[in-house]
């Protein structure tokens, strides 16, 4: 029987070279892998290798073994790497959403749901979205459409709408009432760079408007307590918040300025995640 360490030293003398070279970054002997050659030889019934005083050269035969030691080493290596994706998918809860405020109500359920579990979160573009919980890389995703897809099961999750932070000595404050959109066009406004679809949205809608753009929540936090810039906050974002000390929330008027969220998981899915996909309804966004 040809074990694999055989092809792997094979393909080893075959890259470089010479016996030695190829002992020394196998971290092994010479004569062990001169023997180990030879009983590959042995399995095979076939000469690998064109002998010479102090050297080995391949033949015909041997040019052909390594082109076919090449393949079976991919084909293990898929192995390997399929059979640990699988395994670690038997322990991990992929999850992916268009925005962030979804994934921060869900992640609880999903923790008592599967708590033995992984859970993974990330934020994509729909399009990946969709590819991914068709394939199944996603166990549930989070859009802002109901996909037209006779093999996904569609939820409503809740709705989403936008609201302009700025602080109480802003000229905008005292339209409590809210502001539209061209009303804020054309300022330096603070934003978050991780917000999903709702970073194209603000470029597109405000384009004359110039994001300082802050990688880290904590700094865009610490920025918005600190700084006079307006800056975008959420109903969703507001529950469960401490209330920013002299800033005034005033609720975007656009209709463009809200989103409606679905939670979608595979039709085959949908019976095993009936007692999740229950609870998120529930619970609401």
């Amino acid at each position: 029987m040809i074990e694999l360490y055989q092809l792997e030293h094979l393909l080893a003398v075959a890259r470089y070279g010479t016996l030695s070279r190829a002992a020394e970054e196998l971290h092994t002997s010479q004569p062990v892998l001169s023997r180990t050659m030879q009983k590959l030889e042995e399995e095979l019934q076939v000469r690998l290798f064109d002998r010479q005083k102090n050297k080995l050269t391949l033949n015909k035969n041997g040019e052909v073994a390594v082109q076919c030691a090449e393949k079976v080493m991919d084909e293990a290596m898929r192995m390997v790497e399929q059979v640990r994706a699988f395994d670690q998918a038997q322990r991990t809860i992929a999850v992916g959403s268009c925005a962030p405020a979804p994934l921060d109500g869900l992640f609880p359920v999903l923790s008592r749901y599967w708590p033995n579990m992984t859970i993974t979160t990330e934020m994509r573009d729909a399009s990946v979205l969709l590819d991914g919980i068709r394939s199944g890389a996603y166990t549930l995703v989070v859009l802002t459409e109901a996909p037209l897809d006779s093999g996904l099961y569609c939820q409503l999750y809740g709705d989403e709408r936008l609201y302009l932070s700025v602080p109480s000595s802003h000229p905008l404050a005292d339209h409590k009432d809210g502001v539209w959109l061209k009303d804020i066009d054309g300022q330096r406004m603070l934003l978050h760079a991780n917000i999903g679809f709702w970073r194209k949205w603000a470029q597109r809608m405000l384009p004359s408007t110039h994001f300082l753009l802050q990688q880290s929540l904590e700094d865009l936090s610490e920025l918005v307590s600190s700084s006079t810039l307006p800056a975008f906050s959420s109903d969703v974002m507001m529950r469960g918040h401490h209330e920013v000390v002299d800033r005034v929330f005033l609720p975007i008027l656009d209709e463009d300025a809200h989103a409606t969220y679905y939670c979608v998981c595979r039709q085959e899915d949908k019976k095993r995640l009936s007692p999740l996909l229950r609870d998120i309804e529930e619970q609401g966004l």
